[in-house]
């Protein structure tokens, strides 16, 4: 009697379950950092047609000044929460002495009075920074209530 020898077939299956994990992964590593992105303080920019600044290696300095005269700035340890004079002047001469060259903006609120928005930069200025930008809002840009 003759032995019959089965061969093993190969199987060619790929697993996806290690896939699967790295999916899950980015998800929750991007549903974790989208919210960061934004700016995350309510402030009606004023509208006016201004040309866009360059992209920046380093993300610049953001101040923004709320319709109740809140400031807040996105290199705090929480951005949405509003910091005083005194915290707002810390947190930026500390990053200016980082780095030097770090622009930085004022986004206020346009109902917002003049003198408020001086008074913000001028903390700025007491704070190291050299020149100080305004943002507003392009009136092109139809947005949706």
């Amino acid at each position: 009697m003759k032995k019959m020898r089965h061969k093993k077939r190969k199987i060619a299956e790929i697993n996806v379950v290690p896939y699967i994990d790295v999916m899950l992964v980015l998800l929750i590593i991007f549903m974790v950092t989208t919210p960061l992105l934004s700016q995350g303080v309510k402030v009606d920019l004023p509208k006016a047609t201004a040309k866009a600044l360059p992209d920046q290696n380093i993300p610049p300095i953001i101040i923004s000044v709320d319709a109740s005269n809140n400031y807040f700035s996105n290199i705090s340890a929480t951005p949405t929460t509003p910091v005083s004079a005194s915290d707002l002047q810390t947190e930026v001469s500390d990053a200016l002495t980082k780095n030097p060259d770090r622009k930085i903006y004022v986004r206020a609120d346009q109902s917002v009075g003049y003198g408020d928005v001086i008074t913000a930069m001028a903390l700025l200025q007491q704070a190291g920074a050299a020149s100080i930008g305004l943002m507003t809002d392009n009136p092109n840009n139809s947005k949706s209530p």
